[in-house]
C-alpha cells in the first residue's frame, strides 16, 4: 500500500475516533435527563430508546411530519434529514412510524409567544414531559427512531426562532399549496 493510502486510513481513523467520543458525550449529555440512570441505560441497550425527561436540560419541539415535509418541499427521508440539517443546524430526531420529528431546543422555547398556546401539528414539550429518545448512534432512516441531525456536541440545540420560522414555512406553504403535500 502507499503512504497515501495509509494518510488516508488513519485520518479516517481519527475521524471515526473523533466521532464516537464526540456519540459518548453526547450520551452522557442526554443521560443527565434521565429520572433513573440504569433503567435510561438498560433501555437504550436493549431497545435503543430510553424514556429522558424534557424541561430540565433541553425543551422539545414537537412538529407534525406534514408540516416538515411541507417546509421542505418533499417527503423523502435523505433530502428531509439534509433540508434540516441547513435550516436547524442543531439536533432532531425522527419517528418515521408516527411521521413527527422531535427538535431539541433551550426550556427558554417555552416561554415564547409561538409556543405557549399548543396547536395538533406542531408544540412546545417542556417541565413534565417524557419522550422515547433515541440513542446517539442511531443515525440510519430505516431505523423507526433516528437521529436525523446529530447533536454535534453535549448543550448543543436549535435556537427557538429557527425552529419557529421553519415550522411556519410548512404551515405557510400547505395553506398556499393545499393537497400537494
Amino acid at each position: 500500500m502507499s503512504g497515501r493510502g495509509l494518510a488516508v486510513q488513519a485520518g479516517n481513523g481519527a475521524a471515526a475516533d473523533a466521532a464516537l467520543e464526540r456519540r459518548r458525550a453526547v450520551r452522557q449529555w442526554l443521560l443527565m435527563a434521565a429520572d433513573d440512570l440504569s433503567r435510561a441505560q438498560r433501555e437504550w441497550r436493549e431497545e435503543s430508546v430510553a424514556l429522558l425527561r424534557c424541561g430540565g436540560l433541553w425543551g422539545v419541539v414537537y412538529i407534525e411530519g406534514a408540516l416538515v415535509y411541507a417546509a421542505a418541499g418533499t417527503d423523502d427521508p435523505a433530502a428531509v434529514d439534509q433540508y434540516l440539517a441547513r435550516t436547524l443546524r442543531g439536533p432532531v430526531f425522527a419517528n418515521l412510524l408516527r411521521h413527527s420529528y422531535y427538535v431539541l431546543t433551550p426550556t427558554s422555547t417555552g416561554h415564547h409567544l409561538a409556543w405557549t398556546r399548543p396547536r395538533d401539528d406542531a408544540y412546545y414539550m417542556g417541565t413534565g414531559h417524557y419522550l422515547a429518545v433515541p440513542t446517539p448512534d442511531r443515525t440510519d432512516p430505516s431505523q423507526r427512531r433516528y437521529w436525523c441531525v446529530e447533536a454535534n456536541r453535549p448543550g448543543a440545540l436549535v435556537a427557538t426562532d429557527v425552529v419557529t420560522a421553519l415550522v411556519q414555512a410548512g404551515r405557510d406553504r400547505l395553506v398556499s399549496e393545499p393537497g400537494e403535500h
